[in-house]
């Protein structure tokens, strides 16, 4: 059962760690290569697949990380899972002010200053990626080792 757990933490965090970075290495830019009008009309229906994607695997692998340690598995589950649990704090106090000035911006059909805030939340989920990366190089090198 503690391999079957371990697993299911290792693979959430990666799933994740692996969709934030294609999120902000290649799909965000490739955006905003289009315009902020486009960029701003591609973010919201991105943002609102990824939501029902990503914080699934944030809370069901921080979860496992978590309950690997409780089971037995190396304290690095626990310090993975916690990063990876981190994100959804992070998520909904530092970048959902971003996304709801998005969401408002799109709403109105406005662009406004929708370049500036892409790039922002760019940054915020930038953020966001390195503690789920961290997460899951923790996890990993736990399971290796």
């Amino acid at each position: 059962m503690l391999n079957a757990i371990r697993f299911l933490a290792l693979a959430c965090c990666g799933l994740f760690a692996g969709a934030a970075l294609y999120i902000n290495i290649v799909e965000h830019p490739a955006r905003m290569s289009c315009g902020a009008d486009i960029a701003l009309r591609e973010w919201v229906p991105s943002y609102e697949r990824a939501t029902f994607m990503q914080a699934p695997l944030a809370l069901l692998g921080g979860a496992a990380g978590v309950l690997a340690w409780v089971f037995g598995a190396r304290v690095s589950y626990l310090t993975g899972g916690l990063l990876l649990l981190a994100v959804v704090p992070f998520t909904l106090f530092v970048i959902y002010p971003t996304n709801k000035l998005l969401l408002e911006l799109h709403a109105q059909s406005n662009v406004g200053d929708a370049h500036a805030l892409l790039e922002r939340w760019n940054r915020l989920h930038g953020l966001r990626t390195m503690l789920s990366v961290v997460a899951f190089v923790i996890m990993l090198l736990a399971a290796i080792w």
